[in-house]
């Protein structure tokens, strides 16, 4: 998957163009110093807050972090409340129901966050890879833990130069400062559960 390819504006509230564009501005940050602390370009940036991009993982995670803002933001979940974002008004902080899960579609990956509302240091979500899909021409490395486990289809996994296709049923652990990265060259959609344990103070995508 490329890092830019155009489809047409999704004019859903919450998109994640919007929640970017929304928390650059609350920052006084302009596209220019985006793109500077990010790597990204400003073409990029600026077409994705439009929401007329089509971003890969990589350029989203360089986008969050130059913002300095954790995963559950970029979801459109800020407010910290899990009563109201994440499970109900009866339900205890630590459950999110299901019709509550936020999601990001990204071309052919769909993120789905099943952690409760609130900041945590351990991320978990389901990732729906279609036929086709992948984390983005660049390999990814940062400071973090990732490990899974593929619920349906398959995934070809790389970490550090070594691949592994992966079925249902494996799982798998990797430090993500390795580079890494993964496919769906199958002609089957992937769903895998995708956890993420923070690094020292940040929060991962």
């Amino acid at each position: 998957m490329s890092d830019q390819e155009t489809h047409a504006p999704d004019d859903a509230p919450g998109s994640i163009g919007e929640t970017f564009r929304q928390l650059r501005h609350e920052q006084g940050i302009s596209l220019r110093e985006l793109s500077e602390k990010s790597g990204v370009s400003v073409g990029t940036i600026s077409q994705i807050e439009r929401d007329i991009a089509n971003p890969s993982m990589r350029v989203l995670t360089a986008i969050r972090r130059a913002l300095n803002i954790p995963m559950q933001v970029m979801f459109g979940d800020d407010s910290g409340d899990a009563a109201e974002e994440g499970g109900g008004e009866d339900a205890p902080p630590f459950l999110r129901r299901a019709a509550k899960r936020p999601r990001i579609d990204i071309g052919s990956l769909q993120k789905e966050l099943l952690t409760s509302g609130g900041n945590h240091n351990l991320q978990i979500m389901i990732l729906t890879i279609e036929p086709g899909g992948s984390s983005g021409n660049t390999a990814l490395s940062y400071p973090a833990e990732k490990g899974g486990l593929v619920l349906e289809g398959e995934l070809m996994l790389t970490v550090d130069n070594r691949e592994a296709r992966l079925e249902e049923g494996d799982s798998f652990v990797f430090n993500s400062a390795q580079p890494h990265g993964f496919r769906n060259d199958s002609n089957r959609t992937a769903r895998i559960l995708w956890v993420i344990g923070a690094v020292q103070f940040d929060r991962h995508l």
